[in-house]
């Protein structure tokens, strides 16, 4: 059947077929999301300390939240009918949406559209881009952007506080009397002698807990990713640096996890011991073999050609390029195949190559040009044909 877009459209959706996806290890970051942030007594004096002298960072304005790694995004539509949800893998609707996190290259995977890069961006900025990616791959643009997990910016409050944690920075600006607050509040035997103290880009700075929570003209203090708040009563240097110092640890701690793991499976696929979708290409491209099909996206018949060298520009026949795919309806008798055939001396049709979806175990075949099989065929008779001369000439 020759390569059309209506033909196009036809072989993607009689075969439904869903990428193999990365293991959960690869969407996951080194934060310490889920586990609790060692609890640190500071030193509680006898004697009434001194006031505290105020230090605070200099005043910035709030901005845009910008999505970051890790952060879990969801797409849904205003209703059930939406072409959005007929494609598979893209489920999106009032009552099933569908979460993406935000990986290491600051991507997200969506099964029928590919990556989408959003990292960096606002919400405003990440819709336009979805929205471009979707007419593009001709789907309809009608839905909604949401961050369901906000797990890419974060401060840490700790000390004397009622449940030190990572506070998450979201779309409402995070301030510094808010994040105490989320954290349990300042727990002392007497607040009026705690103070509170921010550590940001290599700077300490210091108010006094009764000042940051009076009433007053104290400018409120805008906290930004990073940012480490920690609460005492009198101030200790090794009670902060060693809080600081354990909270660094077990996040270097968790990255070298992470990577061990990366680094095993990496390890696995290189040996070829995990599970993987191939298609198979041969004939006349400039490598032949097994290609395996992408974690987390689909595959085109452009990708595996040009994967593998592209088409012989010698002996490659470009007009008589060849998808061979099994019926997947068929469960008995003599096994169907199906030959899509595609003509790319027209440039115009290399597009179609570009959409027509690649399915496990497809065989891809780029025949020769004719003058390539006469070659060919010169090329094993002259053998034979100098025996014979030398054979004569013995007799002669």
């Amino acid at each position: 059947m020759p390569v059309t877009s209506e033909n196009v459209l036809l072989a993607n959706a009689l075969t439904p077929y869903r990428p193999l996806s990365l293991p959960p290890v690869f969407d996951q970051t080194a934060t310490l999301q889920g586990s609790a942030v060692p609890r640190i007594s500071a030193y509680k004096p006898q004697a009434q300390p001194g006031p505290v002298a105020t230090k605070l960072p200099p005043l910035q304005q709030p901005k845009s939240y910008r999505i970051g790694v890790g952060d879990v995004v969801l797409l849904a539509t205003p209703n059930a009918d939406s072409a959005l949800n007929e494609i598979n893998g893209l489920l999106a609707a009032q009552n099933a949406r569908q979460g993406y996190t935000v990986q290491d290259d600051g991507a997200i995977a969506i099964p029928t559209v590919g990556r989408v890069n959003i990292a960096g961006m606002t919400l405003q900025e990440a819709q336009s881009a979805l929205f471009q990616k979707l007419v593009a791959s001709q789907i309809d643009p009608t839905f909604n952007l949401e961050i369901s997990e906000f797990n890419s910016q974060r401060v840490s409050v700790g000390g004397d506080v009622g449940d030190p944690q990572l506070v998450p920075i979201t779309l409402t600006p995070l301030y510094l009397d808010e994040a105490i607050t989320e954290a349990g509040g300042v727990q002392t035997v007497d607040p009026s002698y705690a103070t509170v103290r921010l550590y940001r880009d290599g700077e300490a700075y210091q108010i006094s807990a009764t000042k940051l929570f009076a009433k007053n003209d104290i400018p409120k203090v805008l906290l930004q990713t990073g940012d480490r708040v920690f609460v005492d009563s009198e101030y200790s240097v090794e009670l902060a640096e060693g809080y600081l110092r354990q909270e660094l640890d077990l996040a270097r701690f968790q990255r070298d996890v992470l990577e061990e793991q990366r680094d095993i499976f990496k390890t696995r696929v290189s040996m070829d011991a995990v599970d993987r979708d191939y298609v198979y290409v041969f004939g006349e491209v400039k490598t032949q073999g097994r290609w395996p099909l992408p974690f987390d996206r689909y595959a085109s018949l452009a990708d595996a050609m040009f994967e593998q060298g592209g088409i012989s520009p010698v002996t490659g026949n470009p007009r008589r390029i060849y998808l061979l795919r099994k019926n997947p309806l068929q469960t008995a008798g003599p096994m169907e195949i199906t030959a899509w055939s595609l003509d790319a001396q027209n440039t115009a049709n290399l597009l179609l190559a570009t959409e027509l979806q690649l399915r496990p175990n497809d065989i891809v075949f780029v025949a020769s040009q004719p003058i390539t099989n006469w070659n060919r065929v010169i090329s094993q008779l002259l053998p034979s044909i100098s025996i014979l001369g030398t054979a004569n000439g013995i007799l002669n």
